[in-house]
């Protein structure tokens, strides 16, 4: 199969690249060159996709059998690219987000729920994330002459992860010591590994599938204490983890997912956020891996990173400060005793 990844060196995109190129794809990418170093083995196309003449230059005299769009954040953006490559390939494969998801997380996701109102040619100020999400996802299956696969993620991990959330927890625990470990130990958390998401990706897309997914790790399948006891396991640190009540963190304004990654407060929507059903994926062949297993081949990524050199995020940026974390130990040692 020949594949064509927008995007390809940065997180989803270099997963979905390496599963194309072990399961013996020949790959092309098409992005700027400044989120990483190219794959070996692909046909890197340098271009920004909001240039209407390096589309065109992408275009000629090429075509795929799948295009798999993991950079589209803006719906007149991916519009372009949309237009730019129907009759190019077969399918076209949008990973979006259940955020996209109409009324979520205030309301929990259904499967093949609409996406909130966005317009096909929204521009980057006319939502938020998700909404954005939704009009991508609108553009894609208006526009494209062909099947359009949409691929709707939970929280994804995994190595080369940007958004790291799990690359500070990581970190922090790595160092050892007592961690000030969030809220209920048994809280359930639902998640999904890039290399997974990249998989199912790939299989719908040789199927010619279409239609949307919802696709992310089975419910219950892993709580935040099993997540963080991996870390601890991973790093080998020996470090202490020190769960402290959700009440106590919100009087003291620990910040909710951001300061203390995948973190927050009991509520309705908390709820929703980890209970996305995954049925209709499973169906179609959605295999996830232990979490154990991302925790462990996530360490092996970053620890081979010197540590001054590890960000925290591309849009913020993720982990609580030393300082604030001590203070707030030392608080709950004082109530404690």
């Amino acid at each position: 199969m020949k594949v064509l990844v927008m995007g390809g060196s940065g997180f989803l995109g270099r997963a979905v690249v390496e599963t194309a190129l072990a399961q013996g794809h020949e790959v092309t990418t098409f992005n700027r060159g400044r989120s990483g170093a190219d794959v070996p083995g692909v046909e890197a196309v340098r271009g920004d996709r909001e240039a209407p003449a390096d589309l065109a230059r992408l275009a000629e005299g090429r075509s795929w059998d799948v295009v798999v769009d993991t950079s589209g954040y803006v719906p007149r953006v991916v519009g372009e690219s949309v237009r730019m490559l129907s009759g190019r390939a077969a399918t076209y494969a949008f990973v979006s987000s259940v955020s996209a998801v109409d009324g979520f997380p205030a309301k929990p996701a259904v499967e093949e729920a609409p996406g909130w109102a966005c317009a096909p040619d929204a521009g980057p100020d006319d939502g938020d994330y998700g909404v954005l999400k939704a009009g991508c996802e609108r553009a894609v299956e208006q526009g494209f002459d062909g099947s359009a696969l949409i691929v709707r993620p939970g929280v994804i991990l995994g190595p080369h992860e940007d958004v790291a959330r799990l690359p500070w927890w990581l970190t922090r625990i790595s160092r050892g010591g007592r961690v000030l470990a969030p809220g209920d130990p048994s809280a359930p958390l639902q998640l999904v590994d890039a290399r997974d998401v990249a998989s199912f990706t790939l299989d719908q897309a040789a199927r010619g599938a279409s239609g949307d997914f919802l696709v992310t790790g089975p419910a219950g399948e892993t709580t935040y204490g099993s997540w963080l006891a991996a870390c601890v396991s991973a790093t080998g640190s020996g470090a202490e983890l020190v769960w402290v009540d959700d009440a106590f963190l919100v009087e003291r304004e620990a910040g909710a997912f951001v300061e203390l990654p995948l973190w927050s407060p009991p509520s309705e929507i908390r709820d929703h956020f980890w209970s996305v059903p995954t049925a209709k994926a499973e169906a179609a062949g959605l295999r996830t891996r232990p979490v154990a297993e991302t925790v462990h081949d996530t360490w092996a990524w970053l620890r081979e990173i010197p540590e001054d050199k590890r960000t925290y995020g591309k849009t913020n940026r993720h982990g609580m400060d030393a300082e604030k974390e001590a203070a707030i130990l030392a608080a709950w040692d004082a109530r404690s005793a």
